[in-house]
Order: C-alpha cells, then structure tokens, then sequence
C-alpha cells in the first residue's frame, strides 16, 4: 500500500493550492481526482464562464455604432465560441499535468506529486480507498484535506435533462444560441450568464428574480444599477416571480410564473437555465467511517485551522473550499487550501481572515467589491460615511467613452477615517479593487491614503477623487454635480 505525507481528495483551486503549498515544504502528496484536473474552478466554472463572458463582451464592443465607426457583417457562431472556451479550460489543464510531470517522483527525491483518477472513499482515519471503475486500490496518508467542491443545486421538483432545462455544468454542451432562454436564479451566477447570452445579441433573455432585486446581497444601489444595465442589455426581468412548474412541448418549455401580487404569467422559451446557486460535494465519502458529520446544509464545519471536527476525535483531517460553507470562491478555497497545509505543518503566522477578501461580479459593466457594504454595517450597529463617485467626471472614463460606472468607498464615522468597503464598477474595477484591499489590510487613515497621487489619465483617479469628497477637498463639488457625487452617513441611534 502507497504512503503519503498528505491525500488530498480533489483537485480544483482548494486542493490544488493545498497540494503544492505541500510540495513546497517537501512532501509526498497524492492527489485524487475522479473527473477533470483543475476541477469545477477550471471546466465548470469560474475560468469557462469568464472566458465566456470576455468573448461576449468583446462582440458587444464590436457591435457598437456609437465611436465614429461599425464593423459590417459581424456574425458569431457559437460552436466557435465553445471551441474558444474549451481551448482556456484545457491550456490550464495542461499547465497543471504538466507541472504534476514535472514533479513525479522520478524528478525528485525530498518531494512528489502523485495523481490518481478515481472515486475517493475512507476507511479509516488514514487510509482512502479509490474506486475507477472496476479497479479499487486503498493509499494511506498521515494527513487528508477534502476538497471536493459543490455542484448546481437542483430545483425542488424540476428535473435537469440537461438539454432543454440546464445548469451551468451544460453550457459547454448546448449546440447553439437559444432564441429564448429564461435563467431562474438572479445570484451572480443567473446575472452573469444573463450578461453572456444578452451581450451576444442571439437570444431572448428572461430573468427570474424571487425577490425585488437582483444580486439581494449588496446595496439597493449596486443592486439597481446592475438591474439597469441587464435591462438596456435586452434582459426581462421578472421581480418578485417564483417558477412554479414547466411543462415540455414538442420543441419548446411552457414556464409558469407567479408574482407576490397574485397574478400569473406563462412564457414559451427554448430552454430553462437553473442557476440557485451550489451545494457541497459531501456526500459518498465514507464520512461516517472518520466520524465526520456534514450539517443541515451538507457543508462540512472546520475550526481556525481548517480542521474537521470528527466525533472520534481525530485531528488530521481537514477541509477546504465550497465544502466549508464559508464562501464559494475561487481565491477563497484556494487560500484556505494553502492556510490548511501551513496548520498541519505548523507554518502558520497570521489567522485566516475574510474580512477584506475582494470578489468580482462579470455584468455589464463588471462590479468589484471589499469588505463590507452599507447592509452589513447597519446590521452591525457601526457608524459610516459613504461617498459614490461617478464615472462620468473621470477623464479616464470620458476618453475611453465608457462612462457607465462609479466607485462607492464607505469609511468609519468614528474619527479614525479607516476604509470599511469599497463597490465599484466600470471598466477595469477587477483590476484596482485589489488596492483597495490592501489599503484595508493597512488600515491607513485617510489623510495617510492621500498623500498617494494617481497618474493621469487613470481610472483610479475616481478613487482618488471620491477620497478627497470625504475631507471637502475634490475638484468637482457634490453640489455642482449632486446626479454623479452622493453622500450620507449613518449611524445606529438614527435607525
């Protein structure tokens, strides 16, 4: 039987990052894996339908009449499309099998990476059988980290054929643009591919919101200005609509809605995109034999170190990624893959934290966000101030005649003038919310956060500005431009 420093039980961001954090301390690792390497992050998810929306959004640019100039004949074919999508999924694949060559055990003697394919079970607290189709083999580890992942969460009653009713694990599957498509779910997942399929200008866009407002998690604002967009991007949204069956025709779906004002509507499309979010892939691991028991929601719960708890009282195994329930994040299971690896090893120096982890939403325009927004601070109880600067007085933005978007920045209204959270969109918001971030993790003042001076023309420079409204001391005035610079405060005694 093959001994490992470490097993680690699925190779997507948690438990790739897990595995090579471990290589880097000198372990023998086996990897297992039962589908395709680089897991849902890779094929399913977050690198295919961002590569999606990419080429999505380059044709909506393509397709504009409004710069001085028109591309004529512009056509999109969206077998190619897949193709092209395919073809990132697989550079990545490549890159990681061939870095797993790279690190066998013929290379090196202090280190190795092993990958196995198969279904992986325990039998003990060290030991892991993997079941590959009719072949079954048992490896111990001295330690183990799952990270399994989730999958698309089913629709009470509705069952997925994946072809006519889908989830995201089918788009790479669907032969053509439907001519009409009603996505149920309007988290960022249902928003995003609403965004997709809207910017190619081949389909009937239906969007199902449950409650008043898409992406219900942040701010009325950002809420309403991502609601806009899909709207002027051809999207149909239906608020407050719940699906309550869908019948199969011949060549077409009859989806019944009903709204909380009583009334019901049917609409005829061409496919149905359930997209209400993912649960964990906890299940079939033999969790019982370890003593490990997922809760209500099937996630499994971990302590500050990443452990799990098992009721036999073992402490070598752990848990990372979607399976934690804590956020579904590519960045975030892949740091706490590494931050797990450090614990088993004794290499850690600073706790794990989420509170400035910053996350990218793919509408139209992008939004990016850290830290907290004004929801979480007034159900927190802590005093803010909010400035949102508009696009449309930065010179970046008005040259690239791309002005659709803002940077909303909140600050303790405590006399430290510490960043609480930050919302922007636009172009390139993925690309500077990371300083922010780090402005947070500093937790620099704002007279200290100032003496910074961005270059020109820049897209930051709407940071810079909308820092300087806080101390009266930006260029364009609030009350010369009250429709592009908001301001307000809140405190708990005002509730």
């Amino acid at each position: 039987m093959e001994k490992f420093d470490l097993i680690v039980i699925g190779s997507g961001p948690g438990g790739w990052a897990a595995a090579m954090r471990a290589v880097d301390l000198n372990k023998h690792v086996c990897i297992i894996e039962k589908s395709s390497l680089g897991g849902a992050g890779v094929f399913h998810g977050a690198l295919t339908s961002k590569t999606m929306w990419q080429l999505s959004r380059d044709f909506a640019i393509a397709s504009r009449v409004d710069r001085g100039y028109r591309a004529s004949g512009l056509q999109v074919d969206f077998q190619k499309v897949i193709q092209s999508v395919r073809a990132a999924a697989k550079a990545k694949i490549y890159q990681i099998k061939s870095q797993i060559e790279t690190l066998t055990k013929s290379h090196f003697e202090n280190c190795s990476l092993t990958l196995k394919h198969g279904h992986a079970r325990f039998v003990d607290q060290y030991t892991v059988e993997i079941e590959n189709g009719d072949s079954k083999e048992q490896i111990k580890g001295e330690s183990i980290i799952i990270a399994t992942g989730s999958r698309p969460r089913p629709y009470p009653g509705i069952e997925v054929d994946h072809y006519r009713i889908i989830n995201s694990d089918d788009v790479m599957r669907m032969k053509e643009f439907p001519e009409r498509m009603i996505i149920v779910g309007s988290g960022i997942i249902g928003t995003e591919f609403a965004t997709i399929f809207s910017n190619f200008k081949q389909t009937e866009v239906h969007l199902l919101d449950r409650q008043h407002r898409v992406i219900p998690f942040e701010d009325d604002d950002v809420s309403d200005f991502v609601s806009k967009n899909l709207e002027n991007n051809g999207v149909k949204i239906h608020h407050t609509a719940n699906l309550r069956e869908i019948n199969k025709q011949e060549d077409s779906l009859e989806v019944v809605l009903d709204y909380d004002d009583g009334h019901s509507q049917v609409l005829e499309v061409d496919v149905a995109f359930l997209a209400i979010g993912r649960i964990p892939n906890t299940d079939d691991l033999g969790l019982e034999k370890v003593g490990i028991e997922p809760n209500a929601q099937g996630n499994l719960l971990t302590d500050s170190q990443s452990r799990l708890s098992s009721k036999f009282g073992y402490t070598n195994i752990f848990g990372v990624g979607d399976i934690t329930g804590t956020t579904q994040l590519y960045s975030v299971a892949e740091m706490q893959g590494r931050f797990a690896v450090r614990g088993i090893y004794n290499q850690i120096s600073y706790p794990l934290s989420y509170y400035n982890m910053p996350t990218l939403m793919f509408f139209n325009p992008e939004v990016a966000a850290v830290g907290l927004n004004e929801k979480s601070l007034q159900e927190l109880q802590i005093p803010y101030r909010m400035v949102s600067y508009s696009n449309n007085l930065v010179n970046r933005a008005i040259a690239m005649r791309n002005t659709d978007g803002f940077v909303k920045i909140l600050v303790s209204d405590d006399g430290e003038e510490r960043i609480l959270g930050m919302r922007a969109a636009g172009p390139q918001a993925s690309a500077f919310i990371v300083s922010i971030a780090h402005i947070m993790n500093q937790k620099n003042s704002l007279d200290q956060i100032l003496r910074t001076i961005h270059p020109h023309p820049s897209l930051t420079e709407g940071i810079q500005e909308c820092l300087r409204v806080f101390k009266n001391k930006s260029i364009f005035k609030p009350y010369a431009f009250p429709d592009y610079i908001k301001t307000s405060s809140w405190k708990p005694e005002e509730e």
